[in-house]
């Protein structure tokens, strides 16, 4: 362990980069705006002064044609780190990424590597939209030989970013817009390996599994459930893939009642896989059928007041726990929510 600073979620992900790039050689940042003076939500600020245009630069608006440069920099021995300010256009470069990112390695029979970190923004701002606030790591996490990451501390954008970069597969690392303006203490000693969830509170009524800021709503909810002594646990489960069945497990036996708080649409998504996990390996602990939260089965919409209806919150997941348990409704009223809408300033 090393001495723990305070800092951004932001400025843990730039100090991951800058470590990894001082590590190695190899490692390099581009993409669309990394090199603009706003640095994506400030996480590249600096690159440029400090490693060079040669190893920080930006690229054409070209989804497709710049995945495809990052492949082939990766199956070359180079480590890149390709940007893209909103995953929704990651639909554009699904030929490099399905057909290709994916399958190298196996159809190579091992003899190929493929250290590929995609960064990719996802979820709320304000007005986002439809075209602007996917999440979709269910479906990237469907494709086998993909890795995929949704932090939601400081120290694990910090973490999982370097391990993800030192990886020899494709990672697809996952950042909520909203994120950015979160602190935390981060270890620069530590790095977190993928592939292994965490307990971000400890309880033994419900276990909420989650994913991105679920997390964070969650904790939220559960400081409002224990005033009434409802101590729910809270798992936050880091990696998509590789899945981390035993810390879910282990709960959900635990507190025998589950809810799964997935940042993406329920319908065919990724807190379906979760919920069966739950289901199939606790049937006979599991006091009640595993719930699940996620967004309304709409295309986003651009107001505020229907936004907070399409996402999940602390509101929603506190009425799930209570319909749970067959507890009377907490009287929500003079309670203040996260309003993070009002902190967010936009990539640029």
């Amino acid at each position: 362990m090393g001495i723990k600073s305070l800092m951004t979620f932001r400025d843990a992900v730039n100090l991951a980069l800058v470590r990894e790039m001082e590590r190695d050689p190899s490692v390099f940042v581009f993409g669309l705006d990394v090199a603009d003076h706003k640095g994506i939500f400030g996480s590249t600020q600096g690159l440029v002064e400090k490693f060079g245009r040669e190893r920080c630069f930006g690229t054409p608006l070209s989804e497709d044609a710049m995945t495809g440069v990052a492949l082939g920099a990766a199956i070359s021995g180079l480590r890149p780190v390709h940007v893209h300010i909103r995953a929704d256009f990651l639909l554009l470069a699904m030929n490099q990424i399905a057909n290709m990112m994916s399958t190298l390695r196996y159809m190579s029979g091992g003899k190929l590597t493929i250290p590929l970190v995609v960064r990719a923004v996802i979820g709320r701002g304000w007005g986002q939209s439809a075209q602007h606030s996917k999440s979709l790591h269910g479906m990237f996490a469907h494709f086998p030989g993909l890795k995929v990451v949704v932090p939601t501390t400081p120290q694990d954008g910090y973490g999982l970013l370097r391990a993800s970069i030192r990886d020899d597969n494709p990672v697809i690392f996952l950042e909520h817009r909203w994120l950015y303006d979160i602190s935390g203490e981060v270890d620069e000693n530590e790095t977190v390996p993928l592939g292994r969830a965490a307990i971000r509170r400890e309880g033994d009524a419900v276990t909420l599994v989650c994913t991105s800021w679920m997390n964070v709503e969650a904790l939220k909810a559960a400081e409002i459930l224990a005033r009434r002594g409802v101590e729910v646990e809270i798992v936050d489960v880091r990696t998509v893939m590789p899945l981390d069945e035993e810390t879910i497990v282990g709960s959900v036996n635990r507190t025998r009642h589950c809810i799964v708080a997935d940042y993406d649409w329920i319908f065919c998504g990724f807190g379906a896989e979760l919920a069966a996990v739950a289901s199939q390996r606790c049937f006979g602990r599991l006091k009640q059928p595993v719930e699940r939260l996620g967004f309304a089965p709409v295309p986003c919409p651009t107001t505020r007041p229907l936004e907070n209806l399409f996402y999940p919150s602390a509101p929603t997941i506190i009425r799930a726990v209570e319909k749970l348990l067959g507890l009377e409704e907490t009287d929500l009223r003079g309670e203040s929510f996260y309003s993070y809408e009002q902190r967010f300033k936009g990539p640029f």
